[in-house]
């Protein structure tokens, strides 16, 4: 029994499906599954780059498909790569799966559950759907789009969805407010909580004496209210931009905001997206000037980027709750941080921060309140620095990378996939394995 997972990216790309798959993937393989990849040529970050076409990585056979590569950039031109995407991904199922193998349709680009489906029916293979997000309402409530998408069929599509989430095996969900939506459209639609992850091994708390980030950024004495990753149309930025503004008018400096006890306060977003390009440009015309930007990090990086801040930021819209789970909160219980929500009192990280006792949740709109909450923090020391050890015991019980896969095993054991014996049935590595 093969085992084949969707995706449009994978290993050696860099986005945030593309890692959590290929840590699934390989950690599988090692195991003794036969693991198998269907993806696309392109990479997230620079849609004019191709990898091979087909090879063999740690024991996983990579299948990498014909699509265009108009990228991100314009969305007609996105559409037409998903759609030749689309096209051969029915060539090469058809051509691969087999009866009784089981295939796991991710979610980018939408609507694979709608593709993969059927074609799993007429081969007699397990279809199984892994949602890291909710399409089409995920676009829906957007309010500049949804309009556009009523017009463009959203019924039609929310329909062709639910009924390919009904005929599958399970649904794998991040959380249980994702189950909680999904189990709305049907009673009867199965599913499967299995939250994302961050590797233990490789994101740990880094003592700030011993980070060489917060030297070279000159963070020794600051007190860092961090935020990392992307920050996009799905997050917030208005009440990160008002809780600024109500410090550096309390303290009445824009250049630097001084705590009683020496340390100055230092905001520090890593990342990119739409609202970081956007929150920069509104930080370089009107302050306050201790907001300073970096890029992402290279994953090697990540235990001394995620361990800088003192306090971590995590925001989502209230809307999106149930749509879309932030999975970079992971790799900050990860790093040993506490964490300030911005969103749904009621959604999932606010869940996990208040039974964890690892964090704050604040409104989003609450500017003051945000401020109030990250003075608090800063004060508090003690306070903080428990929240983040306790954040760290909550990702050692539950969202380490290990309870994922095991929670994958005792899944695919259920669908008829048993684990064999690794040391017996590995698969062998080519030539070109990596």
């Amino acid at each position: 029994m093969a085992i084949y997972f969707i995706n449009r990216f994978f290993y050696p790309d860099h986005a945030a499906t593309s890692q959590i798959l290929s840590d699934l993937a390989f950690a599988l393989a090692a195991r003794g599954h036969e693991i198998h990849i269907i993806t696309s040529r392109l990479r997230y970050d620079d849609a004019s780059q191709r990898l091979r076409a087909a090879e063999t990585i740690k024991g996983v056979h990579v299948h990498r498909i014909w699509s265009t590569g108009f990228g991100r950039g314009r969305l007609a031109g996105r559409f037409i790569d998903y759609a030749t995407f689309y096209a051969s991904l029915v060539f090469s199922l058809l051509k691969h799966v087999r009866r009784a193998d089981v295939v796991v349709a991710k979610t980018d680009p939408p609507m694979l559950s709608v593709i993969a489906g059927p074609l799993c029916r007429l081969r007699r293979a397990v279809a199984v759907n892994w949602l890291q997000d909710i399409f089409p309402e995920v676009v829906l409530a957007s309010p500049e789009r949804a309009a556009w998408w009523k017009r463009a069929g959203f019924n039609i599509l929310a329909a062709l969805r639910t009924r390919s989430c009904r005929l599958a095996a399970t649904n794998v969900v991040l959380g249980a407010r994702m189950a909680e939506r999904v189990k709305s459209w049907a009673p009867t639609i199965e599913t499967t909580v299995i939250a994302n992850w961050a590797v233990g091994e490789e994101v740990r708390p880094v003592p700030a004496s011993a980070n060489g980030l917060r030297k070279d950024w000159g963070l020794e004495r600051a007190f860092v209210i961090g935020y990392s990753g992307n920050l996009g149309r799905a997050h917030e930025m208005a009440t990160f931009v008002q809780a600024f503004d109500a410090l550096h008018q309390r303290f009445g400096q824009t250049s630097k905001v001084t705590l009683p006890d020496g340390r100055t306060l230092q905001a520090l977003f890593i990342g990119g997206g739409a609202l970081y390009e956007a929150l920069r440009a509104h930080v370089e015309v009107q302050g306050p000037t201790w907001v300073r930007f970096e890029p992402y990090m290279p994953r090697e990086a990540l235990a001394e980027s995620l361990s800088v801040p003192d306090v971590h930021l995590v925001s989502l819209r209230p809307e999106l709750e149930g749509l879309i789970v932030p999975s970079k909160i992971y790799g900050i219980a990860a790093a040993g941080r506490a964490a300030v929500f911005v969103g749904d009192p009621d959604g999932e990280v606010a869940r996990l921060l208040k039974a964890g006792d690892a964090g704050l949740t604040v409104a989003p709109g609450d500017g003051e309140g945000l401020a109030e909450a990250l003075l608090a923090l800063a004060r508090d020391s003690e306070r903080t620095a428990q929240m983040g050890v306790n954040a760290r015991a909550m990702f050692d019980d539950a969202f380490d990378v290990g309870h994922a896969i095991a929670a994958w095993e005792q899944l695919l054991a259920r669908l008829g996939a048993p684990a064999p014996d690794a040391a017996l049935h590995r698969l062998p590595a080519s030539r070109d394995s990596l």
